[in-house]
């Protein structure tokens, strides 16, 4: 790791205790960006955002001088990153770790953190508010309350929506706003306070692993418009949102582990100072982004990120390849003993499970422009075979049902299509299942939005073998394998034939 200057004059030394902040960086570390503005509000300021989006922003302003961008965040689940950063006037280090060492930066382009629970208002004003151009998400797959369906979860909103019509009908200004329950919820409560705040264009970014997440958004936001203002009460919101706001699709990409206390304790040994909001990211970073914007945004290319006209091919790419392995990995060192995907990925036999679900999802696959798979699939198992980014197995295996249609099903329905029972996916499946009947067997709850169903299917199941043919056939699992379907039987029976086999087992 790289630290500061030495200090002559010992301030440094004298400052250890103290928190890090924007106003005061540490000598020898770039001062961050100072915007002048808020031209972005991000929904779901966790570690990732923090370490990408927010990363290449900073980088546009620096690059530029432009200073309008200052990011807005919003914590959805607690107020733990608002009271991390907000002391530190919303700046923070990220610590890169990578094989040649590790090395910090501040990064300035956060203004602030707002918890909904308690500040709904004064997101809602920053989302109506003319000089707000941009909204992004990093709100996890879960985040957009969908149904395994699809469609947007009515009762998981229903609050928000509630909250939405008496809104509209009584014209309630952000300040008398409620608090906001969801994710999707709080952002169409903005959308339609910006609207009646004068309808400056807005462009909606999605930046999470969903295939054509941009599309997904826009159709859930249509969903929620359509249940809170049906018929003519929602008129006029919807021709806005039909002529004013445009929802980009995005793929991101960079390993952003858990932050540890050592982490933490290394940082604050080298800068002089404590950063409660610091992240760790690999040196590795990629954003590919539609060019499809209702209004201003930042030079996020002077940044690093790729503008293009068809975000599909690397999305899908990254789905197939690099979530998809993921995961598997997560399951199957799990159930091997193995605490890191650094650790699971160097076994070489989960490393051949983890090639032959890539070598399934190449064959499906069209190659962005400049991209050759088969290096690109090889270099991301190298990736994730760095030790300093520490990426969990349980951290990666949380949320399966949710993650798995867009990670496995594309490859397993593309491939079926072809005529093929792909063995990766099949490898992939029965390490899960495996893995969830291991977990129930012991007595812990999954991590896992669908976690009672999960428990019910494993407990009513006769044996482990029909738990894991019940677990494959949950509906929504595999999109486009419905029940009684030839081809979902088929994956079932060599699903639990792999799990018979042995070729994934719990310790």
């Amino acid at each position: 790791m790289t630290a500061p200057t030495t200090d002559p004059t010992g301030a440094a030394r004298e400052a250890r205790d103290a928190r890090l902040h924007r106003d005061t960086p540490p000598p020898g570390l770039a001062e961050p960006v100072r915007p002048t503005q808020v031209g972005i509000v991000h929904l779901g300021i966790g570690a990732f955002h923090r370490a990408h989006q927010a990363v290449v922003t900073e980088e546009a302003a620096l690059a530029t001088g432009d200073t309008r961008w200052g990011i807005l965040g919003v914590t959805q689940r607690s107020a733990s990153v608002r009271d991390q950063l907000r002391p530190q006037g919303g700046a923070y280090t990220v610590l890169t770790v990578g094989p040649d060492g590790a090395s910090p930066r501040l990064v300035g382009s956060v203004t602030d953190v707002a918890w909904p629970a308690e500040e709904t208002p004064r997101v809602l004003d920053a989302l109506a508010a003319a000089t707000t151009h941009v909204v992004t998400l990093t709100v996890t797959e879960k985040g957009y309350a969908r149904q395994a369906d699809g469609h947007l979860d009515l009762d998981t909103v229903r609050a928000d929506l509630d909250a939405l019509a008496a809104e509209e009908r009584d014209g309630t200004p952000p300040a008398d706003a409620v608090a906001a329950a969801s994710a999707v919820g709080l952002l169409v409560r903005g959308l339609a306070a910006r609207r009646r705040a004068g309808g400056a264009p807005l462009t909606v970014l999605s930046c999470d692993n969903l295939a054509d997440n941009g599309r997904v958004l826009a159709a859930l936001v249509t969903e929620a418009v359509d249940a809170a203002l049906p018929g003519a009460e929602g008129d006029a919101l919807r021709t806005w949102l039909a002529t004013s706001v445009t929802f980009p699709s995005s793929m991101v990409d960079r390993i952003v582990p858990a932050t540890t206390p050592a982490q933490r304790d290394e940082v604050e040994s080298l800068l002089g100072a404590r950063d409660e909001g610091l992240v760790v990211a690999e040196p590795f970073l990629q954003w590919v982004v539609e060019d499809r914007f209702a209004g201003p945004r930042p030079a996020w290319e002077r940044g690093g990120a790729t503008f293009t006209d068809d975000v599909a091919p690397y999305e899908r790419a990254k789905l197939r390849l690099l979530n998809g392995a993921h995961s598997y990995l997560a399951y199957a060192g799990s159930l091997a003993g193995y605490a890191t995907l650094a650790e699971a990925v160097a076994d070489p036999a989960l490393a051949a499970g983890a090639r032959a679900l890539q070598a399934d999802a190449i064959a499906t696959l069209e190659a962005p422009d400049g991209v050759d798979l088969a290096a690109y699939a090889e270099q991301l198992l190298e990736r994730f075979a760095n030790p300093a980014t520490g990426h969990t197995t349980r951290q990666v295996a949380m949320d399966g049902t949710q993650k798995i249609p867009v990670r496995w099903g594309g490859t397993l329905a593309d491939r079926l299509a072809a005529g093929v029972v792909p063995a990766g996916v099949v490898g992939a499946l029965a390490a899960w299942a495996t893995y969830v009947v291991a977990e129930t067997r012991a007595g812990r709850t999954v991590d896992d939005p669908r976690a009672e169903e999960l428990r019910s299917l494993v407990e009513e199941a006769s044996d482990d073998a029909a738990a894991v043919a019940a677990l494959v056939r949950l509906p929504g699992l595999l999109p486009g394998l419905p029940a009684g379907d030839d081809d979902l039987d088929r994956v079932v029976d060599a699903v639990v034939e792999a799990h018979a086999a042995g070729e994934v087992s719990a310790p």
